[in-house]
C-alpha cells in the first residue's frame, strides 16, 4: 500500500494492533482515524483500578525477538518502562520437590547458548538432557512454512525424538504453554517449531525476557494516545462500528459507526475474528465463515496480596502444578506495603467456569510460604479470561481464511480478544519449607508467632497450618 492509493484511512480497533497500524499509517503521511469501542486504548493489555491499587487485566511479557512490539514501545516512548532482560534467566521451581534451577544463557553462539545451563539443569536426568539436545537439533531442521507440520501436534513429534513426559513438562511445555497457550498435545507443530526456532535456535538473544515496570494502561493507553495526538491521528473512544461498505466511486469505503458515516481509502479492521466476520463486506474473503471457527483458549489470573514480602526474585516459573508464572507486581501496582503477586495459568480450559465458591487451583508451593502460617489469610482475586487467546491447537492455518487480491483495502488484522473478564475470591493451599527459604523467608528465620483471637469473651488460639508436603 503506497500513500497515492490510500490517502486517508480508518483502523477500527483500538487494542496493539490497532494502534500500531495507525501509527504505522501516519508516519508513512497517510490521514488516520482510529475508531475503539471501549472508553480506552489497549485492548486486552489494559489496567484498572481496584482497592486503591492499579491491576493489570493479567501478567504480560515479551521477549526480544518480538520486533514488533519493540517497535511500538519505542514508537510510543515506552521501552524504557518495559526493559528485556541482558541475558536470559529464569528460575524454574519444581514445586512437588521444592526444589529450584534456571534456565539462563551465556555469551556463546547459538545453540551452546545454553548448553551449560541445560547440564546443570535439576529437572532433567542425564539422558533427558542428552534426548533435548537432539530433538532441539533436529527443530531446527525444521521449516515453520512447510504446510505438513500443521496437520501434525507437536506432543506427537517431541515422542517420535525421544522426549519423556518429564522432559515435556519440565522444558518444552515450559516454554509452549507461556507462548502458545497449548500443551504440546494440542499445539500445532509449525507453530511450535516457529516459537522454539526464533526465541531458542536463532539468535542467542533472542529470548531474553521483558516485562512492563509500569501499569500496562501507562504504556498502552496513556503513552499510545500521546503518540497518536502528535502523530495527528483523531482517536475516537466509545465509537462501535456497526458496518463496512463499499463507498462506489473510487473504490472507497464507507465505516458506519452509531454518531457519524466515514469514508476512506483504506480500512484496517483490528478486531477478534467473529467480529471481524460481522463488519467484512461481501467477497472480501473467500470462505469468511472460517473466521467463526477460530477457537478461543481460556486463561487464569490469580492476583495475591500479602501483608509481608514473601518472595524475593522479580518471577519465577512453576513445574509440577497448574499456576506457570508467578510475578511481583508490587511497585507497579502502588501497594506501598506488603507485597503483591500476579500468578498466571495458561491452557485453564477445565477451570474457567468453576463456581466462584471454589478456588480456580491452588497456588505453586512457595508462593507465600511465611504468609500461609500467619492468622490471617491473603487477599486473593482470580480474574478470569475466558477467550484472551486464539486457539494454536494443530491445524491453524486451515481454518484460517484467505484474502482475495481484489479487495486488499479490507483486511483483518489479528488481535488477541477477550470480551469479559469475572472477579472472584478463593484461598490457596499448602506451601513447602524447602520452596520457602529458596524464593522468600531466608534461611533460619522464624515465622511471626499468631496473635490470639477473642472470641465472645474467651481467648482462643488459631489453628495451626497443615504440615508441609515432603
Amino acid at each position: 500500500m503506497t500513500t497515492a492509493a490510500a490517502r486517508e484511512a480508518v483502523v477500527v480497533g483500538g487494542g496493539l494492533a490497532g494502534t500500531a497500524a495507525a501509527l504505522a499509517l501516519a508516519d508513512a503521511g497517510v490521514r488516520v482515524t482510529l475508531l475503539e469501542g471501549r472508553p480506552r486504548l489497549g485492548g486486552l493489555a489494559f489496567s484498572f483500578q481496584r482497592g486503591g491499587l492499579t491491576v493489570d487485566n493479567g501478567q504480560h511479557v515479551y521477549l526480544r525477538c518480538c520486533t514488533a512490539y519493540r517497535w511500538f514501545l519505542d514508537r510510543v516512548d515506552g521501552a524504557a518502562l518495559a526493559p528485556v532482560q541482558d541475558r536470559l534467566d529464569v528460575p524454574v521451581l519444581d514445586a512437588g520437590r521444592g526444589r529450584l534451577g534456571r534456565l539462563r544463557r551465556n555469551a556463546l553462539p547459538v545453540p551452546f547458548h545454553l548448553g551449560p545451563s541445560l547440564a546443570r539443569y535439576p529437572h532433567l536426568s542425564l539422558a533427558e538432557k542428552a534426548a533435548v539436545g537432539r530433538a532441539a537439533l533436529a527443530l531446527r531442521r525444521l521449516d515453520p512454512a512447510d504446510p505438513a507440520l500443521d496437520r501434525q501436534d507437536f506432543g506427537s513429534w517431541l515422542r517420535r525424538h525421544g522426549q519423556s513426559p518429564r522432559a515435556v513438562a519440565a522444558l518444552w511445555d515450559l516454554v509452549g504453554v507461556a507462548t502458545l497457550n497449548a500443551a504440546a498435545d494440542d499445539a500445532s507443530l509449525a507453530l511450535a517449531a516457529k516459537v522454539f526456532r526464533t526465541g531458542l535456535l536463532s539468535d542467542a538473544g533472542a529470548a531474553d525476557i521483558g516485562w512492563a515496570h509500569v501499569p500496562l494502561g501507562e504504556l498502552h493507553h496513556t503513552r499510545a494516545l500521546t503518540s497518536l495526538d502528535k502523530a495527528g491521528v483523531r482517536t475516537v473512544l466509545r465509537a462501535r462500528v456497526r458496518g463496512v461498505t463499499p463507498g462506489g466511486e473510487g473504490a472507497r469505503w464507507q465505516v458506519e459507526t452509531g454518531d457519524e458515516t466515514l469514508t476512506a481509502d483504506t480500512v484496517v479492521l483490528a478486531v477478534p475474528p467473529a467480529e471481524t466476520h460481522e463488519l467484512l463486506p461481501g467477497g472480501a474473503l473467500d470462505e469468511p465463515e472460517k473466521l467463526t471457527r477460530i477457537g478461543t483458549a481460556p486463561i487464569i489470573n490469580i492476583h495475591v496480596l500479602y501483608d509481608r514480602k514473601v518472595v524475593r526474585r522479580p518471577f519465577f516459573t512453576a513445574l509440577d502444578g497448574p499456576v506457570q508464572w508467578v510475578f511481583d507486581r508490587t511497585e507497579a501496582s502502588g501497594l506501598d506495603h506488603g507485597q503483591y503477586l500476579a500468578l498466571s495459568q495458561s491452557t485453564a480450559q477445565a477451570e474457567i467456569d468453576m463456581p466462584r465458591r471454589r478456588p480456580a487451583r491452588p497456588l505453586p508451593a512457595g508462593a507465600g510460604a511465611a504468609a500461609a502460617r500467619r492468622p490471617h489469610r491473603p487477599r486473593r482475586g482470580l480474574l478470569r479470561h475466558p477467550r484472551t487467546h486464539r486457539d494454536l491447537r494443530g491445524g491453524p492455518r486451515r481454518r484460517r481464511p484467505a484474502a482475495r487480491p481484489r479487495h486488499p483495502p479490507a483486511r483483518p488484522a489479528p488481535r488477541r480478544g477477550m470480551d469479559r473478564h469475572r472477579l472472584a475470591r478463593h484461598h490457596g493451599g499448602r506451601r513447602t519449607q524447602r520452596a520457602e527459604r529458596r524464593l522468600g523467608r531466608p534461611r533460619g528465620a522464624r515465622p511471626a508467632p499468631a496473635r490470639p483471637r477473642l472470641r465472645r469473651g474467651r481467648v482462643s488460639r488459631p489453628p495451626r497450618a497443615a504440615p508441609p508436603r515432603p
